[in-house]
């Protein structure tokens, strides 16, 4: 059928765009360069990462939680991130510091693992509603236009 057909493409691409490898990864924001600079040296000369990122990082979101952004795709990050990320092996952390709109980054990968998607079945409902919203809405605007155009009625 054409619901079907239109639920399995929409599956497709949001399963796309959400495909690969998660990553876990941690990091510590800050604002200047030299400040995530020497964060890397206390990291490198026996700092605790999770520590640094409680105190310093502007992050306080992942902040709290010693920087940890649980698993995302690459995507899911603004460019710059995502690109630094990809690059590392687990355990390792960025040698420089990562700049984006953000501030400075040291990230430091976690773990990887594929990235999970629910199943088809699982998420079918949800699509179908969004679809029936979508057409309710285009029904509204449709009844609105020619009302406009035919009646001039008062909004």
């Amino acid at each position: 059928s054409k619901l079907f057909e239109y639920v399995y493409q929409r599956y497709d691409k949001v399963k796309a765009q959400n495909a690969g490898t998660a990553r876990r990864a941690r990091h510590i924001l800050v604002e200047k360069e030299d400040e995530a600079k020497k964060l890397i040296a206390d990291i490198k000369a026996g700092g605790k990462f999770e520590d640094l990122a409680k105190k310093h990082s502007k992050d306080t979101g992942s902040g709290e939680n010693g920087g940890d952004l649980d698993f995302a795709t690459a995507g899911t990050y603004v460019p710059e991130f995502g690109q630094a990320m990809v690059k590392l092996k687990k355990g390792e952390m960025t040698a420089e510091p990562v700049k984006s709109q953000f501030g400075f980054h040291i990230i430091r990968l976690e773990d990887t693992r594929e990235a999970q998607f629910p199943p088809l079945a699982e998420v079918k409902a949800q699509i179908q509603q969004n679809l029936a919203q979508q057409k309710l809405t285009k029904y509204r605007e449709d009844v609105r236009t020619k009302a406009k155009t035919d009646y001039k009625f008062a909004q």
